[in-house]
């Protein structure tokens, strides 16, 4: 049985909840695990009943005016949690976790920092750090991982579509990069670079310059994967449908995807 798990930061639920809607009625309802980013909406004003008629139920950690997430799904989830318990890295909503069976789903809208040595660049280099810490311990516990979202940091010059224009910008500086590796050495799987090792595929465009339609992006959102699912993972891909409408406004990024095949149960 196919499994799809999406992630997409909608940049404001509130604005997006009709495109959200309208792209996956589009996909005639595939993705079964949606994790959303930067919803900038507390729980009680997200659109549970809009995602219910479509099938979905929806777990959130919202916060107002900024960050927040959420992971909408089609099958039953457990084992929900908001944050990691820890006290300063929860001020902000940028974690939540659930379990599918035996597997880990944690949606995570990583801080996007700021130029070297402000207080932004800061925060996001000492985020990872505890973000990396907690995935360790994680591991501890579950062997079969997805984590999805908003990492705010590329992998390397192929996922820029100017490397020398962006070098050591936010997102490409050696450090953030580096932690990002860290991350990944974990024991975890880049779905798309894994499948598409020579592939540029953006996931984030600017507003303005019509950088979308000269794709000049930046890949930024992931889906990854524990080694223990790498079997199962049978695709990876970008919709750019929802990031080039026009009407109604789309986010700046674009819904990404990896496609599991489902172990059966042996009868």
């Amino acid at each position: 049985m196919v499994l799809k798990f999406c992630s997409f930061n909608v940049n404001s639920i509130k604005v997006r909840v009709g495109l959200v809607l309208e792209w996956l009625k589009k996909r005639e309802f595939d993705i079964d695990i949606l994790c959303l980013q930067e919803l900038k909406t507390p729980e009680d004003k997200f659109p549970f009943d809009e995602f219910e008629s479509a099938g979905y139920s929806s777990y959130v950690f919202g916060q107002k005016t900024y960050n927040g997430v959420a992971i909408c799904s089609k099958r039953p989830l457990k084992n929900i949690q908001k944050g990691i318990d820890n006290i300063r890295f929860d001020e902000q909503s940028r974690i939540i976790s659930a379990s599918l069976g035996d597997i880990r789903i944690i949606n995570i809208y990583a801080p996007h920092g700021d130029i070297r040595g402000e207080e932004k660049y800061n925060y996001k280099m000492w985020w990872y750090k505890t973000f990396i810490e907690y995935i360790r311990l994680v591991f501890s516990s579950y062997d079969k991982i997805i984590i999805t979202g908003d990492l705010n940091i590329t992998t390397n010059d192929m996922d820029v579509y100017d490397s020398v224009l962006l070098n050591d910008t936010i997102g490409t500086m050696p450090e953030e990069r580096e932690l990002l590796n860290e991350l990944k050495e974990i024991s975890l799987i880049d779905t798309m670079r894994y499948l598409y090792p020579h592939k540029k595929q953006f996931s984030w465009w600017s507003y303005t310059g019509g950088a979308v339609w000269k794709d000049e992006g930046m890949r930024i959102d992931y889906v990854m994967c524990s080694k223990k699912l790498l079997n199962a993972l049978k695709d990876s891909e970008t919709d750019l449908w929802p990031r080039k409408r026009r009407t109604p406004k789309p986010s700046d990024h674009a819904p990404v995807i990896a496609t599991f095949m489902e172990e059966q149960p042996k009868s």
